[in-house]
């Protein structure tokens, strides 16, 4: 190989690092980012789902890294909290208990919840309806897991709904609305 050849190569690898800790710095920070979200939990009397700010960290995560790298980073959220960091919200059993309990649909649920939200922010300009949307999407996918996880474990469609839709629809009007706003503020403040 010429050595004019050599140095591109070397120089192509060498721009590559950086920007490949880059990313991997961004999904890493994003789990985290989720797991901090999982601490701000309100346990609720009468369902054993609690209210937590989770699922606006998983929104904002997908609608800012985008699908696979949203995805990637709620991949590793479960992961860490499979392996017993303390990643979950404090009123669950933690580990892999916690996915296999009642609220394992909607964790279960996060990595899908992100790609989702990611892919449909990604098409197109990027604008509040658009990001509120694909939040919404997202939240479409969240509680259909979630519930039917539910379902599961109540054997009853009408209680898995109780539990785990009704009171939280406002909450979540919240949640998507909030992070809609905010990724819609960061887009266009990096254009």
């Amino acid at each position: 190989m010429s050595k004019p050849a050599t140095q591109a190569i070397q120089t192509s690898s060498a721009e590559r690092a950086p920007a490949l800790l880059r990313q991997v710095a961004l999904v890493v920070g994003a789990s985290f980012f989720v797991a901090l979200c999982a601490r701000i939990t309100i346990p609720l009397p009468f369902t054993p789902v609690p209210l937590t700010m989770q699922n606006f960290g998983v929104l904002l995560v997908g609608l800012l890294l985008g699908s696979r790298r949203g995805f990637t980073a709620l991949a590793l959220y479960l992961a860490e909290g499979a392996f017993g960091l303390p990643v979950f919200n404090p009123a669950g059993l933690g580990g892999v208990a916690q996915l296999l309990g009642p609220t394992g649909g909607y964790l279960l649920a996060y990595p899908l919840v992100a790609a989702v939200a990611g892919f449909l922010s990604e098409r197109g300009p990027r604008s509040f309806a658009r990001l509120a949307l694909a939040g919404i999407a997202g939240e479409v996918v969240l509680f259909t897991c979630g519930v039917a996880w539910l379902q599961v474990l109540t054997h009853s469609f009408r209680l898995a709904v109780q539990y785990g839709l009704a009171v939280f629809i406002f909450a979540e009007v919240v949640k998507v609305t909030a992070a809609a706003g905010i990724a819609n503020r960061i887009s266009r403040n990096r254009v």
